[in-house]
């Protein structure tokens, strides 16, 4: 395995597309270390990384309109294999001289695959008529010079076409979705087969590298704070540095008052019984409730909470940093964070924000050290089980850096707080009850500040809605709400209504995202 996080194998040119997180998730599976970057990165960029191979993802856009999006056009000039795949494989046959046009039948959803070179490479093993995703509502009317059909589908002649001498591929069909039958061995075909990717990335192999990295980095007495929340991520990163620089690190909790209910005291029974690290824990809750007051934009407080996070670890350093030991700020920024906060379209377009993505304010003096940058959800948990650590610890569902701010819409304030976190501390209660808190991927109560009548008694009310949200993911890209039995919503909503004073009303959220996104702010 190629050890610098400089190189990768297969390199993934995102075009907009919902699913592009999913190429490079399924080319993992694999053992293949995938890079997503956006369609204009610079092509000095993509040849530092050295590639073996490169994917045009999807996209909304359409070729032959004014301000299409295009790369640089020297990625088919690097000698390496490119894949194009819907949009991408429209702009190969742009490109090179083929014709895109509006498709009169236009395919969403499922098609039957008809192979016409079988004996190919990028269909090695994929069986006749196999189901494929399609998403378009361009076509390829005319294939360019010096390519070749490769299949169809019902309603699309060009489905997949190929230019053996240039390396250069493209499929209509979405092959990185489950519900392409045969998709990742296809992936797995381009990505081994033709661009002769290595396939030894695993999590064991992460883990050793990153601790030399890490030893490398932190010389000497030089210790590294550690942002700790109690949830897996940052768990798993504090968990990785102390294999790699022991009393050396610093883990430090800080309580903003946005937890959920006995997070804190949950939090430091876990470092102290499984990590046997000592954890410093800061109580700033005061604080944050009072920078969030009056505060109502979902974007202003997640910017105040990260903002705040930074400031109070500063004043915690200076406690532990006398003679100016600490070098640098460890935090658990995951490769969605990344992802989702740079947009093909430009900082502006950016979905939402994270608070741990971004470095640091110019007044902060500490480096940034971020062991999970590369990582999906799904590997950090395969890693934390490399490191050895507890099931209990690492099948937590995942939580939001600003907490439950951004589960109450509109203002925060600690009335609303000690609301959501009862009826969220029933929902979790429940689900680990019936047996159902493993089968979901995340899980949730929103306070929604919505007032509705109702009777309780005798007596009409007028009172607050809280909103369940549960999602089924594989790494948190995309997810698809929970298919929960019915008799378990009713006993939540029973339990909400009857035990928490303020609430009169439980709705369920089924909405999957795309659209939506998991959290509501």
């Amino acid at each position: 395995m190629r050890l610098d996080s400089h190189f990768v194998e297969i390199l993934v040119l995102d075009f907009g597309s919902q699913y592009t997180q999913l190429i490079a998730r399924r080319l993992r599976e694999y053992g293949v270390y995938t890079e997503i970057v956006p369609y204009f990165e610079k092509l000095d960029s993509i040849r530092a990384k050295n590639p073996k191979g490169i994917i045009l993802s999807g996209g909304p856009a359409s070729v032959y309109e004014e301000g299409a999006y295009k790369p640089d056009s020297g990625v088919f000039s690097l000698g390496v294999p490119v894949l194009g795949i819907c949009y991408g494989m429209q702009y190969i046959a742009h490109f090179f001289g083929g014709s895109v046009v509006r498709a009169e039948a236009q395919e969403f959803g499922k098609a039957v695959l008809e192979i016409a070179e079988s004996s190919v490479e990028l269909f090695k093993g994929v069986k006749q008529d196999s189901i494929v995703w399609m998403s378009h509502a361009d076509k390829v009317e005319s294939v360019p010079s010096g390519f070749v059909e490769l299949a169809k589908s019902g309603n699309t002649q060009n489905c997949a076409i190929a230019d053996f001498t240039r390396q250069v591929y493209a499929l209509q069909f979405h092959p990185e979705v489950v519900h392409s039958e045969c998709g990742g061995e296809i992936l797995k075909n381009f990505a081994v087969g033709i661009c002769g990717a290595d396939t030894s990335w695993n999590m064991r192999n992460f883990a050793e590298a990153e601790i030399v990295k890490l030893r490398e980095k932190v010389l000497g007495d030089s210790k590294v704070l550690c942002a700790v929340s109690g949830g897996v991520d940052s768990s798993v990163v504090a968990t990785l540095l102390y294999r790699a620089i022991g009393e050396n690190l610093i883990p430090v909790f800080v309580d903003t008052g946005l937890l959920r209910k006995g997070e804190r005291e949950a939090v430091e029974a876990m470092f102290r019984e499984n990590l046997k690290v000592p954890l410093i824990v800061a109580d700033a809750r005061e604080l944050f409730l009072g920078r969030l007051k009056g505060v109502t934009d979902p974007e202003k407080k997640r910017k105040i909470i990260g903002e705040t996070f930074i400031e109070v670890f500063e004043k915690e350093a200076k406690k532990h940093n006398t003679k100016g030991e600490i070098k640098f700020l460890a935090q658990g920024t995951l490769y969605p964070d990344v992802i989702e906060s740079v947009s093909v379209k430009g900082p502006s377009k950016t979905i939402k924000s994270h608070h741990n993505v971004g470095g640091l304010p110019e007044w902060m003096q500490f480096e940034l050290i971020e062991p999970l940058r590369e990582l999906f959800k799904d590997e950090v948990r395969a890693l934390g089980r490399e490191l050895g650590m507890p099931e209990s610890m690492l099948m937590r569902h995942p939580f939001p850096g600003p907490g439950l701010a951004i589960r109450i819409m509109g203002e925060v304030n600690a009335a609303d707080l000690e609301l959501l976190k009862e009826a969220d501390s029933i929902f979790i209660e429940e689900l680990h009850k019936w047996g159902l808190y493993d089968s979901v991927w995340q899980a949730f109560c929103v306070l929604l500040n919505v007032r509705s009548v109702g009777v309780m008694g005798d007596n009409r009310t007028y009172d607050n809605t809280i909103c369940v949200r549960a999602v089924e993911a594989m790494d948190g890209m995309t997810a698809s709400f929970s298919h929960l039995p019915h008799a378990f919503l009713e006993s939540v909503s029973n339990r909400i209504i009857n035990e928490v004073a303020g609430i009169n009303r439980v709705v369920y959220d089924i909405t999957s995202k795309p659209p939506g996104t998991i959290e509501w702010e």
